[in-house]
């Protein structure tokens, strides 16, 4: 007996295994044959001639070596045989259709869309993780407006955002994927040349990067004037990169979002400061059902799964201890 195995081209008989190689469509039409019970019929519903099934059914019945059907007056009736193949035929029918439905969603998948998002986030998380939906859906373009202030998508400024502030109007769905991690970060020469009092919270003698004045509402604003105590900082920037070539130069210490330090392979001296922030996910909610704008959206919310920790500074900390 032969039958097909879990790859659905391949056979055995009396434990003998036989490679062949199957045409998909003589399957497709032994499975039509098999529901409209005759050759008319079955040619009728698949738009071909009649001496095409038969001819197909004939091919398929000598790749097998035996009758797949019982040929009667009032129709066609499956064997003993044909009746254990059917399953497997159901099966790579599913297959396929899956297959095509696959490809024509890919195929469907294309535009613009424009997410805004923090530097830090577009850096060091989704420009990594890009190559892999733009294999997946060549025809989509990413938009990415990266800015310390919180796009208005109620204004159409962008089709959906990650950030770490929650909107409070809009027309919006929104949705926590993780939280945006921050500690403490020096350079390894800057730390060396600190009293061992810095690893312990003593940080009147450190020198700070900070941001600039206009962005008071960042997270680490008010922890910096905090520990400041009245100083100033020693380099004030308008963006994350400024902060972290600051501190990798050794011009002292920086509150910056793990991924993002850790990337540029700065030292840790506190990773929880008490000001970590979720990262929300918000959708146009008139496009949230947009094919493009959900494979984005899903794009998002897998990568900041996968790097959860990272993101929240639970693996990845590059530690130095006095």
């Amino acid at each position: 007996m032969k039958y097909l195995d879990n790859i659905g081209n391949q056979f055995f008989i009396n434990g003998k295994r036989i490679v062949q190689s199957l045409i998909w469509d003589d399957i497709r039409i032994f499975l039509v044959v098999t529901r409209t019970g005759t050759i008319s019929k079955a040619a009728e519903v698949l738009g071909i001639g009649v001496a095409t099934v038969s001819r197909k059914i004939e091919r398929l019945e000598a790749t097998f070596g035996m009758p797949l059907f019982l040929r009667h007056q009032a129709g066609y009736r499956l064997t003993e045989d044909g009746m254990e193949l059917l399953e497997k035929a159901k099966a790579m029918e599913i297959a396929a259709s899956s297959f095509l439905y696959e490809a024509d969603t890919r195929a469907a998948i294309a535009g613009t869309v424009r997410l805004a998002t923090l530097e830090a986030l577009s850096n060091y998380l989704i420009m990594p993780n890009v190559p892999v939906l733009q294999q997946n859906y060549p025809n989509l373009m990413l938009e990415i407006t990266t800015d310390i202030y919180s796009v208005n998508l109620h204004r159409r400024d962008a089709d959906l955002a990650l950030r770490i502030i929650r909107p409070d109007q809009g027309h919006v769905n929104i949705r926590q994927l993780g939280t945006l991690g921050f500690g403490l970060y020096g350079s390894k020469d800057y730390l060396s040349t600190c009293s061992p009092g810095i690893f312990k919270g003593e940080y009147d003698d450190a020198h700070f990067i900070g941001w600039t004045n206009e962005h008071s509402q960042l997270p680490s604003v008010n922890w910096l004037k905090k520990n400041l105590k009245g100083r100033s900082l020693s380099i004030s920037t308008t963006s994350i990169f400024g902060q972290i070539a600051a501190a990798s130069a050794g011009l002292g210490l920086a509150v910056l979002p793990h991924i993002a330090a850790n990337s540029a392979g700065l030292c840790c001296i506190s990773r929880d400061l008490g000001i970590d922030k979720p990262i929300w996910l918000v959708i146009q909610s008139d496009l949230a059902h947009s094919p493009r704008i959900r494979k984005v959206a899903d794009f998002l919310a897998d990568i900041v799964l996968q790097n959860k920790d990272k993101l929240s500074g639970q693996t990845g900390v590059n530690f130095l201890k006095n």
